[in-house]
């Protein structure tokens, strides 16, 4: 991977480096059991079918790339991102990722029902390396991205789906980490928040940051990805521009 600066190539070192990764699942299944062993509560296990959800994936990054991961339910793409994110350990090869992530995964995760909207906001944003000065400096723009002023003294049980996801895409979106991992998450909540975000990682990525993006919507992946990995049955099939990988993608299957 190289970049000409000043008529010059040089190297650039990947932020992610995949290498030949896999990841093994095991799928339990129980026997019929007869009486006697219901009664002492014993479940006689004969056979774990193991499948692999990622198998033989390798491919790097550049910083400042954005990336659209594309293909069917239950192909691997949130599997890749969770171990870009480091969540998840390769069974097989080797994830390295050289600078700190942002996770758009399963946003709401983590939220603690009973504590209010606001120490929800520094439990969070704690937990994902801000410090308290931070957070108290950046939290008045937090919720008013989230645009959920009224609700600061509420438990976050009360809150909608939609709501949540507000409260959770704007704490984490004012991380400074320099890779970004998007999940679908923002298929909950109405239109107009959801291009307020999309303008949001917009300007993330004008400021260089590097992006996984996962959507089963061409318009979007196209809007923000220049560069498409397709995986089908756990395998990387394509990587290419998102264009190419979009097309192959129609073609095999219909659009995402």
């Amino acid at each position: 991977m190289t970049e000409t600066v000043m008529g010059v190539s040089t190297a650039v070192r990947p932020v992610i480096e995949v290498t030949d990764a896999g990841i093994r699942f095991r799928r339990n299944r129980l026997s019929r059991r007869n009486f006697k062993d219901l009664f002492a509560g014993s479940a006689r296990r004969t056979r774990a079918d193991e499948f692999w959800a990622l198998r033989h994936v390798s491919f790097s990054v550049a910083p400042g790339e954005a990336i659209g991961v594309v293909g069917r339910n239950g192909q691997g793409k949130s599997t890749l991102l969770k171990l870009v994110a480091e969540v998840m350990l390769p069974d097989d090869g080797s994830v390295q990722v050289r600078d700190g992530v942002a996770p758009l995964i399963e946003i709401t995760g983590g939220f603690v029902d009973d504590l209010s909207v606001r120490d929800n906001v520094y439990l969070t944003a704690g937990l994902h390396g801000m410090k308290n000065q931070e957070i108290a400096e950046r939290f008045d723009e937090i919720i008013e991205f989230a645009e959920i002023g009224d609700f600061l003294d509420t438990p976050y049980k009360h809150l909608s789906s939609g709501m949540r996801v507000r409260i959770a895409f704007a704490v984490i979106s004012r991380l400074e980490e320099p890779i970004l991992l998007v999940d679908e998450v923002l298929a909950v909540g109405d239109k107009a928040f959801k291009e307020k975000c999309y303008r949001r990682i917009e300007e993330m990525l004008e400021g260089g940051r590097t992006m996984f993006f996962v959507s089963h919507n061409e318009k979007d992946l196209r809007r923000f990805c220049t560069r498409g990995l397709y995986l089908d049955k756990g395998a990387l099939v394509l990587d290419a521009s998102i264009d190419e990988v979009l097309d192959r993608y129609d073609a095999d299957y219909g659009t995402p």
